[in-house]
């Protein structure tokens, strides 16, 4: 269960570290080719985001990798299952019906929660 929980987590943190870390540091003519939902997103929304999605990677796999209050990986992946279905739910409601990589990430992020119970 480690294992798994290693190779799942990582592959989640990776992605929400870059994707967060893009929100964070480019404009919004930098993300408007990878994200067109940031034309109608206040900035400060897409950075609080970007903020949310690196601390939630960094909640992944710093608390089980220290031992200091393991149980957080838990709590970060229970954060990515939900920001995934306020995503899913905005691009439905932008009339994007291309949600296959939110639905994959609510899938990743859902198993990393049940491989996240081994902290507990």
């Amino acid at each position: 269960m480690h294992i798994a929980f290693w190779i799942v987590a990582g592959v989640l943190a990776l992605f929400y570290l870059y994707g967060g870390g893009i929100k964070l540091i480019q404009s919004r003519e930098q993300l408007l080719p990878m994200m067109a939902w940031v034309d109608t997103t206040p900035m400060r929304a897409v950075r609080a985001i970007g903020a949310v999605e690196v601390l939630g990677a960094i909640g992944l796999i710093l608390p089980p990798l220290t031992g200091i209050a393991p149980w957080l990986a838990l709590a970060a992946a229970v954060g990515f299952v939900l920001l995934q279905i306020l995503a899913t739910r905005v691009h439905l409601r932008r009339g994007d019906r291309q949600i296959a990589l939110n639905l994959g990430l609510v899938l990743l992020a859902a198993a990393t929660v049940w491989l996240a119970t081994i902290w507990l």
